[in-house]
């Protein structure tokens, strides 16, 4: 029992070691944001690499999503006779919920692994050594534009994921189901109020930056050798989607 006790407790003390040291991590990679020398072409580039290149797989994954929620939708509404309310559930659906979460688990699974392998890479053969002897600040250089570039693409690409599975919604309930189009943007409309929106976008903004802030951290801090980048990879994955959850429940709470 006591041999338990230990156990759990340096184990809970390593999760609050970690969690302050992603917290610090955090802050000094916004900081030096606003320290020169200032590199906007190396902001632009993950953007593209995190946001650009994640654009397909977020339209395929907010179409098929609006799309079985349109059909769900349609069948569970129907037994009420209110088939006319299908735009709205869909769309708050996707607003409040499933476009700021959906999009962040497949960006952490696109992006937010890449990132990590990249950084794990750069870690164990030694050139964020390379670069701090150099004078270049690694975290500046490397850590600092992904975080930026994280909060800027992900509600971009929630947005996308957000009217892509609308039109996916009006694809099944309206041509392929029969539900008035009229009826179907009308109660989307009627329904859809500020605090929605804001709330998505709040969302996809922590979301965006929880993601690359893990996947950077571990890609950071990563064991030397293949087996320690694939680990951290792994991790960074498992975790992001974890705290994505977790963060969900949380602004849920706040926006209600």
């Amino acid at each position: 029992m006591a041999k338990f006790v230990r156990q759990l407790g340096q184990r809970s003390l390593n999760i609050v070691s970690e969690a302050g040291g992603m917290v610090i991590f955090l802050l000094e990679g916004l900081g030096l944001a606003f320290v020169p020398p200032f590199r906007p072409r190396r902001l632009l580039q993950e953007i593209y690499q995190i946001g650009v290149k994640s654009t397909l797989i977020v339209i395929l994954t907010g179409a098929f999503t609006g799309m079985v929620m349109a059909l769900q939708g349609y069948y569970t509404l129907k037994q009420y006779g209110s088939e006319g309310a299908l735009g709205s559930a869909v769309a708050l659906s996707l607003i409040r919920e499933m476009g700021p979460v959906l999009t962040g688990i497949m960006v952490s699974a696109r992006a937010g692994s890449a990132v990590t392998a990249e950084i794990g890479i750069m870690r164990i053969t030694e050139q964020l050594d390379a670069l701090d002897t150099m004078a270049v600040n690694p975290i500046q250089y490397v850590v600092m534009p992904k975080l930026l570039a994280g909060v800027i693409a992900v509600p971009l690409l929630t947005a996308i994921f957000d009217v892509v599975g609308i039109l996916g919604g009006y694809l099944v309930g309206v041509i392929l189901l029969g539900v008035s189009s009229g009826s179907y943007f009308s109660s989307m409309a009627a329904s859809v109020v500020p605090i929605d929106v804001y709330g998505g976008i709040v969302k996809s903004l922590v979301f965006g930056l929880t993601i690359i802030l893990v996947a950077c951290y571990k890609g950071y801090y990563t064991e030397h050798g293949a087996e320690g980048v694939s680990k951290a990879t792994n991790q960074t994955v498992v975790l992001s989607a974890v705290l994505i959850l977790a963060w969900d429940y949380v602004l849920t709470s706040f926006f209600m």
